[in-house]
């Protein structure tokens, strides 16, 4: 099982803050720990790639996880150098693809519309935000009582989350329910691209468990599951319209509103869960 990790200084840091009371006139200074959001730029092959809002630790997952979510590699071995660097007001990381992958990260970059690693980076048509995904090809048998143990035992792996309240978890569960890593961030595809960089970085198979995320299930975080190649993914929220079509063209089995005494199977979950 993995151990849970405490926040450190490049996560968090500690503000003057006054409670005011509503029920109560407990009004009193408090001081109160906040996760720190930062810019993080991301050259690829030297090129200007995106500038993310995240919060900078685990950037070398994120980095991994990043280029394998947006399609620029296919395995992480494909990577093959990351340098970090912290820069007057963030952080900077610069990522070494092979050769060929040099004009595939040009094209995307030409065509930017949006900067944030929501699924959408580089594309310019609705055609393209569409296209059809990698099918499912993985299938793990679980059951209620593994997803409700991963959901009781989350918590455990989200030091930044218990800290502040402030941020997103994504975790990375065996077929039994045991969280065997998790990643956090501020933004929610941020902490999926940091679980998928890390357990990519671990030799883990995606296909061999589900991943559970502390956040509402938007199709871009279906389709980072996807090309991860994970047959199962649970969230804490509802699924958009999106979401729930693009899970079911992909065959990806979809848990949403997971809480402590129920969940919901989005479409056909072909028999994987018990």
């Amino acid at each position: 099982m993995a151990e849970p990790r405490d926040p450190d200084d490049a996560c968090l840091v500690t503000l003057d803050v006054r409670r005011l009371g509503f029920a109560d006139r407990d009004d009193r200074a408090l001081r109160r720990d906040v996760p720190i959001e930062a810019p993080v730029a991301i050259e690829v092959c030297g090129i200007g790639y995106a500038v993310m809002m995240a919060t900078p630790a685990d950037l070398g997952d994120f980095a991994l996880g990043f280029a394998l979510a947006e399609g620029l590699i296919g395995t992480a071995g494909d990577l093959i150098e990351t340098d970090i660097h912290a820069v007057e007001g963030g952080w900077i990381v610069r990522l070494t693809l092979p050769p060929e992958a040099s004009e595939r990260v040009l094209r995307r970059a030409r065509a930017r519309v949006t900067e944030s690693s929501c699924g959408l980076c580089g594309i310019d048509n609705i055609d393209e935000v569409l296209r059809p995904l990698p099918p499912v090809a993985a299938r793990i048998e679980t059951d209620r009582a593994a997803i409700a143990r991963a959901l009781a035992t989350l918590r455990d792996h989200q030091p930044l989350g218990r800290a502040t309240g402030a941020v997103h978890a994504a975790a990375f569960c065996t077929p039994g329910g045991e969280i065997v890593c998790a990643r956090e961030d501020v933004g929610r595809h941020n902490a999926l691209d940091k679980l998928i960089g890390a357990i990519a970085t671990a030799g883990i198979d995606a296909a061999t468990g589900f991943i559970l995320l502390s956040a509402r299930c938007s199709y871009e975080l279906v389709e980072k599951t996807v090309r991860a190649g994970c047959p199962l993914l649970v969230t804490i929220s509802a699924p958009t319209s999106l979401a729930a079509e693009r899970a079911r063209q992909a065959g990806l089995t979809l848990v949403t509103l997971a809480r402590a005494d129920s969940a919901l199977i989005v479409g056909d979950d072909r028999g994987t869960i018990a």
